[in-house]
């Protein structure tokens, strides 16, 4: 029923302790890796100097792309090295980028990390999204840069302006034509052995680059991530996907570098194993859809990878298209899926498409982790998973569960997992225990309280729950994706309310084209969220939804529609897309009083 696709064994040890915390490790040990990400680039450059490494559509014309090989990336990444060490940075500075992902972005970063000098992505919203640049700010100021870059110059003008205003010295460098230095003169650059010097320097613990954590509970933290901790994750994630190593994978992807699922994830994926990654200038939006639904025309995949939205997205066109369905599944062993649950509808539409296009159903997996684990905890790596599952460790890792209240938590202990945050050690102590694992606050269960070899599930977020005047605790996590599955494809994300209360409320945020769809007009947001046909629609939804709750810790009472979007400078929203809880109801307590009044 499944394509057969090699995976990595999944035998797990359990060892239930005298504290009543619980130890986890996979019976498969952890094999060596690297000590520097850019000796991948190296050995890729000699064994397959013409293989395209990277590339980027030039036009809208069919298949005009722009590609770079591993041998042109090399010495790319080498003129830029030399053009770094010319500036003579201190070991307090730093490289920032502010813009999304693009090639010069990469041969920038790629020659950070072959001289050794640490780098951040910012989140492009933080530039171009915020009103009053708190955030940008924040990062800027922890990270002290010499260098910064963004694509365009007139793009990111206002950003540009209020850097230099923190750092009047800062080199500003961009892709396209400015008044600042432009990224091909660069390139233009000799490189000298002071390159070569500088690479053999570079160790495991140097720092490669600082990502910056998605501030959905304050502030962003920097989390350091060293040379050793990405490519020993890189080695993890690998094992337990070996087709990627036997053949060198193909990569179609948006998901942006500022984040660990994109930028040390698939990107890293890409180089360590000798792939090609098209950068995809699409996203999961009404209007960035069509740019990821032409490049998919083109391009067949080896694994895909997507946040829930961007596959609920592609079933229409899937649906109508049977070119692009057959492009799509040609070659594609994995669907990979991140960042939030993917609805249960939406699983299976994707599975019923595969069985309609190759006769066989597509693996489609996830897994746990964070940030701080570079990004990769767990897999739930096998065909016939469901929503929930994560699986069990990658090699190398050790998760030890501990009880708080009735759940228990994760927490890491491993080479992927990061040392602390950069400048942070009032964050960096709170964040281990007294083992040294890291505390994620994610809630687990067993599968199978005997058997730890069929994996773990999603129990929630500890800090998220609450307790309602019962004295009942309310699973917030896992009561969200139900209502999130229940409600698809209209309602997009939901804050649950209710502490101290006789019951469940629920803020609504819908997703406005789906309400038009629903309605058949093109109205406003506002009046789409307000319109009686989405009404009807969700008393309908939450009507059957309580029928099958089976108390008042699992059903919602009352539901109120938020009609104006989370705000990122309020802390609503992350940039990644992911809600706040706490922000949402301290800053709409309008809402929650008339819930419960």
């Amino acid at each position: 029923m499944f394509k057969k696709t090699m995976f990595g064994p999944t035998a797990t040890t359990k060892k239930v302790r005298e504290d009543g915390s619980v130890l986890l490790k996979l019976e498969q040990k952890l094999e060596a890796f690297p000590e520097r990400i850019t000796e991948k680039l190296i050995y890729w450059a000699e064994k397959s100097p013409n293989k395209t490494f990277i590339a980027r559509r030039k036009s809208s014309k069919p298949n005009d792309w722009e590609d770079y090989t591993y041998a042109e990336t090399l010495k790319k990444v080498k003129a830029i090295g030399q053009h770094l060490l010319n500036l003579n940075f201190t070991e307090e500075e730093t490289i920032v980028i502010l813009s999304d992902n693009s090639i010069e972005h990469a041969l920038l970063a790629l020659a950070a990390l072959h001289v050794g000098i640490p780098y951040t992505p910012i989140s492009p919203p933080y530039s171009l999204v915020s009103n009053d640049f708190g955030k940008l700010k924040h990062c800027l100021e922890i990270m002290t840069p010499k260098l910064v870059f963004a694509q365009n110059a007139n793009t990111y003008a206002k950003a540009i302006a209020f850097t230099k205003d923190l750092f009047p010295e800062i080199n500003v460098v961009t892709a396209e034509e400015s008044i600042y230095a432009v990224f091909s003169e660069i390139l233009k650059t000799s490189p000298t052995l002071e390159v070569d010097e500088a690479f053999k320097k570079v160790n495991g613990n140097s720092v490669a680059k600082v990502l910056f954590t998605s501030g959905s509970t304050g502030l962003p933290k920097g989390v350091i991530n060293t040379h050793k901790m990405w490519c020993a994750n890189l080695q993890q994630i690998t094992q337990v996907f070996p087709f990627m190593h036997i053949e060198p994978p193909v990569f179609i992807d948006w998901l942006p570098w500022n984040h660990t699922f994109g930028g040390n994830h698939n990107f890293g994926l890409t180089l360590y194993n000798g792939g090609t990654l098209y950068l995809d200038e699409g996203k999961p939006t009404a209007k960035g859809i069509e740019t990821t639904v032409q490049n998919l025309r083109e391009i067949s995949p080896t694994a895909y990878f997507n946040v829930p939205k961007g596959f609920e997205m592609l079933i229409p066109y899937f649906e109508n298209e049977s070119a692009l369905r057959e492009k799509f599944f040609e070659k594609v062993n994995i669907l990979f899926y991140a960042g939030a649950s993917l609805a249960q509808p939406v699983w299976n539409r994707l599975e019923e498409l595969a069985m309609k296009t190759i006769g066989e159903k597509i693996p489609i997996i996830t897994g746990l982790g964070c940030t701080e684990s570079g990004p990769s905890a767990m897999f739930a790596s096998w065909g016939g998973s469901y929503s929930g599952l994560l699986g069990v460790p990658v090699p190398g890792m050790e998760v030890k569960l501990v009880p708080n209240g009735d759940k228990m938590e994760a927490r890491y202990k491993a080479p992927n997992v990061t040392n602390g945050y950069w400048r942070n050690p009032e964050e960096t102590a709170k964040a281990f225990d007294e083992e040294g694992f890291y505390k994620t606050g994610d809630a687990v269960k067993f599968v199978d309280e005997e058997n730890p070899s069929k994996g773990l599930v999603f129990d929630g977020r500890i800090a998220e729950d609450f307790k309602l005047s019962t004295g009942t605790w309310v699973n917030v996590g896992v009561l969200k994706a139900k209502i999130i599955s229940a409600g698809s494809p209209i309602v997009q994300d939901v804050v649950l309310a209710g502490l101290d209360k006789e019951y469940i409320g629920a803020i609504l945020f819908l997703n406005a084209d789906s309400c038009r769809n629903l309605i058949g007009e093109n109205l406003e947001n506002k009046d789409a969220f307000l319109h009686e046909k989405v009404h009807h629609f969700l008393g309908d939804v939450f009507e059957k939804f309580n029928a099958h709750s089976t108390g008042s810790s699992t059903k919602v009472e009352r539901i109120m529609i938020a009609t104006e979007p989370p705000s990122i400078d309020l802390g609503e929203i992350t940039d990644k897309g992911s809600l706040n809880q706490r922000a949402v109801l301290k800053h709409r307590a309008h809402l929650v009083e008339e819930m419960f009044s």
